[in-house]
């Protein structure tokens, strides 16, 4: 798929940028992964990155439940091992400096990537000795180092996950209990059908960070109904939408949003790949997004698995949807002013832009 690739010539957008939806546990190398099963003894069912990476990735336009089996060929790899953890949190920062990123956000579930203190233990794993706790304490060191080593500023946001609604609370914990040390927000993912209603651990935990002051986002209307997107909003009282393509078959949820100045997470390679979307680019909601002037970002959302680049997304928006230089300056100072800094530091990140953009503070943007 050519318009995945990402990798060939001069960036799309060669300006910096700012990217907001994106899986640590998502955006893992190949070739950690297969260091760290060698360095561990941990078999894996092929011997060679290519046949590794044939494994992990979506080729074509599938299923989200087909995209969420992926996780599960490499995880148990890196999941319960503090060296590993730290590496993958490092490695994704260098790969961000390297893709133009001046500031990012990156989400992970604490829980996934522990052995110890999280029931279940996921991936069948062990038990061991690596709280999630302790996972976002690694995951914060590896970040700060990148972050000292590759010039761009990263911050994390935690996942609770819809299916284990009994981890939200101790989340929302570990968002207030770091927030001075890198996590900016909290974040819901997971299967979409399962509502907030019938799960009341996930509304306790937002109505504790909203209590705390802690961001919120939430995983909404990428394949589930509009309803979702209504419910983020109106009960768990989202900042921002993880996706949301499906918002516009609300039309009086989608303008509204539209007045609030609601900022969507877009991520339009993966949303092809999940079958959120329509596999054809032009019909894409992200359209009619940009028509309304509506405020959102491009985002990788899984680069691991959509074997893509930051570049392979804003290289879709420019080829199949019509963005142009002026629609990318736009969106990322949008993602700017959205993002989960405090006031001070989206301040300088914003002015940051508008220098390397060649505007003087232009609010008219």
């Amino acid at each position: 798929m050519a318009e995945q690739s990402g990798n060939e010539g001069s960036p799309t957008f060669d300006k910096p940028k700012v990217e907001l939806h994106v899986h640590l546990d998502g955006a893992i190398r190949i070739e950690t992964i297969m260091d760290v099963a060698k360095r561990r003894g941990i078999a894996l069912p092929v011997a060679t990155e290519a046949e590794m990476t044939h494994l992990c990735i979506l080729s074509k336009p599938s299923t989200l439940t087909e995209f969420l089996g992926k996780f599960s060929e490499y995880m148990h790899v890196i999941a319960g091992d503090r060296e590993a953890i730290k590496r993958i949190a490092y490695e994704f920062v260098e790969t961000k400096a390297k893709e133009g990123v001046a500031y990012v956000e990156v989400r992970y579930s604490p829980h996934f990537m522990a052995n110890s203190n999280v029931e279940p233990i996921p991936w069948e794993q062990k038990e061991g000795d690596v709280t999630p706790d302790d996972v976002v304490n690694f995951v914060n060191q590896g970040l700060k180092e990148g972050e000292k080593d590759f010039k761009i500023k990263a911050r994390s946001i935690l996942c609770c996950m819809r299916h284990m609604p009994n981890w939200s609370m101790e989340v929302v914990e570990l968002c207030k209990k770091y927030r001075n040390d890198g996590v900016v927000a909290i974040d819901l993912a997971g299967d979409e059908s399962m509502d907030c209603e019938s799960y009341p651990g996930h509304l306790k935990a937002y109505e504790e960070a909203l209590r705390s002051g802690v961001h919120r986002t939430v995983h909404a209307g990428e394949v589930g109904r509009p309803s979702v997107v209504r419910e983020a909003v109106e009960v768990l009282k989202a900042e921002r939408i993880g996706h949301g393509y499906h918002t516009i078959e609300d039309q009086a949820l989608y303008k509204q949003l539209l007045e609030d100045n609601m900022h969507f997470e877009m991520c339009p390679v993966s949303s092809k790949l999940t079958g959120a979307c329509d596999p054809d680019f032009t019909k894409h909601p992200l359209i009619r997004f940009k028509e309304d002037k509506a405020n959102y970002s491009l985002n990788t959302d899984d680069p691991l698995i959509f074997n893509s680049t930051l570049d392979s997304d804003y290289q879709a928006a420019k080829k199949y949807m019509g963005f142009t230089e002026e629609d990318f300056i736009k969106l990322n100072l949008n993602a700017a002013k959205s993002c989960f800094l405090p006031e001070k530091e989206k301040k300088d990140l914003l002015n940051q832009l508008y220098e390397a953009y060649g505007l003087v503070n232009n609010t008219s943007f």
